[in-house]
């Protein structure tokens, strides 16, 4: 896990003492789950130094590469099969990175981040 700024405690376990609270930068965000729904949903986010970052909120097709042909399609996902992040994950039809779902070419598994990219990236099983 990641955290956001400095450690509490030392490397011995004495207590840092703040000097200060946490700045703008510092500070995470919470997660945002994609889910599978029929109309597609994004959000904008202004990330630090103007960036910005393309959230997927709800989904319903994937970009899907197979590996033998190198072709790539775009595909409607039907349904979340296995998602290691959460079990629950697979029961809320929630996608994120690593999850396996049910496409109409076939199992496949996701390789991109959809809460950080903007979009599902898959590879066939």
């Amino acid at each position: 896990m990641k955290l956001q700024g400095k450690s509490k405690r030392t490397s011995t376990g004495a207590i840092y003492h703040k000097h200060r609270k946490k700045k703008k930068y510092e500070m995470g965000r919470e997660t945002l789950r994609t889910k599978l729904e029929e109309n597609e949903r994004k959000k904008t986010i202004r990330c630090r130094g103007r960036n910005k970052k393309m959230r997927l909120i709800a989904t319903k097709f994937a970009n899907l590469s197979d590996p033998k042909t190198k072709k790539s399609f775009k595909v409607e996902i039907k349904n979340v099969i296995e998602n290691p992040a959460d079990p629950h994950f697979v029961r809320r039809n929630i996608i994120t990175k690593g999850a396996i779902i049910e496409t109409e070419k076939g199992k496949a598994k996701v390789t991109s981040r959809p809460s950080q990219d903007g979009t599902v990236n898959a590879v066939l099983i």
